[in-house]
């Protein structure tokens, strides 16, 4: 997973506001918030199309549903430690950037000082461009030329609040002329409590080596079944979950709220990152499990790699609805 800073305080996310009639400043770092009933969602184009906040206004707080995005990750530019990013076009690690594909080898880069592996794509380290924006909506557009990822594609995440929900769709579109293996997804963080739980149902547990990289897949135990409701502080998870329905509630009993994300489109995994003693935890909706392109290559078929032809696309949603007692 990238890693994030710590949550940052109702103070220092309040700080983000801005209506979306504001211009884009030329620095391109100035934030953008849609409104949508009691619910804001505050967006930083320039950091990987990322969400730095999303909230529920209620009398006398806020209700901070994803992680705030931190001073310290703002000043960097740095997607681990905002609320949310897009990943595009693989998610997670690919085992030492190498990979076979359509009868070539392709050879990419470490994108972290700290891992060997390359991680999350390329669309969380790179500004995106904001191509449509009112009070409630802005979609966001992320082109990449071919270079060390020999693809062309073109991305883009449109961000819509109702007084409901947050709605985001990714769609991946490939502009090279020949087929390109893709992945997409969302990288959320959530505000972790002592009492926060998750429940979604899966199929598949990904265990995982020293790396983070996958060995085998099992049954889920019956105290990794998120299934069964898990206690997120009380386990200790960096792993792919699979056969996902694309279902998940989080829970906070503490402040008698519960979020519930539902997906459409070819999202049936499920990562799932607690790391202990954090203040946040990762539940991410994404299409192929870790490592799948170099899995597929071995001859495996539930890896949930996708693969476009030349000008196909394809598109995956999200829906985060919150329910507060």
């Amino acid at each position: 997973m990238v890693d994030g800073e710590p949550a940052s305080t109702l103070a220092h996310a309040s700080r983000l506001a801005r209506t979306a009639r504001d211009p884009v400043s030329s620095a391109g770092m100035d934030p953008i918030t849609l409104r949508g009933g009691s619910l804001g969602v505050v967006l930083i184009p320039p950091v990987g199309g990322a969400i730095a906040r999303f909230w529920c206004e209620q009398p006398g707080a806020a209700i901070e549903l994803l992680r705030p995005a931190s001073d310290l990750a703002l000043t960097r530019r740095d997607a681990g430690g905002m609320a949310c990013f897009p990943l595009v076009p693989w998610s997670n690690r690919i085992r030492e950037g190498r990979f076979a594909f359509g009868g070539r080898t392709i050879g990419l880069p470490p994108n972290r000082s700290q891992d060997r592996h390359p991680i999350h794509g390329l669309g969380f380290q790179t500004t995106w461009t904001v191509v449509d924006l009112d009070p409630a909506r802005a979609v966001l557009e992320h082109g990449h030329a071919p270079g060390a990822w020999p693809w062309a594609y073109r991305a883009l995440q449109r961000v819509a609040l109702t007084p409901a929900s947050l709605e985001l769709e990714l769609t991946v579109r490939n502009e090279s002329d020949t087929a390109m293996p893709v992945g997409l997804g969302w990288h959320p963080y959530f505000p972790r409590t002592p009492g926060t739980t998750l429940t979604a149902r899966v199929g598949g547990l990904w265990l995982t080596d020293a790396e983070v990289l996958p060995v085998a897949c099992v049954a889920p135990p019956p105290d990794r079944d998120p299934g069964r409701g898990l206690s997120v502080d009380r386990t200790a998870l960096d792993n792919a979950f699979v056969g996902w329905d694309g279902d998940a509630v989080v829970a906070w009993p503490e402040w008698r709220v519960q979020l519930r994300l539902a997906t459409q489109g070819p999202l049936g995994t499920l990562v799932v990152y607690t790391p202990p003693g954090e203040a946040f935890f990762c539940v991410e909706p994404v299409s192929h499990i870790t490592d799948a392109f170099n899995l597929a290559a071995a001859g495996r078929t539930d890896t949930g790699m996708l693969s476009l032809l030349p000008g196909e696309s394809v598109g995956a949603t999200l829906t985060l609805t919150p329910s507060i007692a």
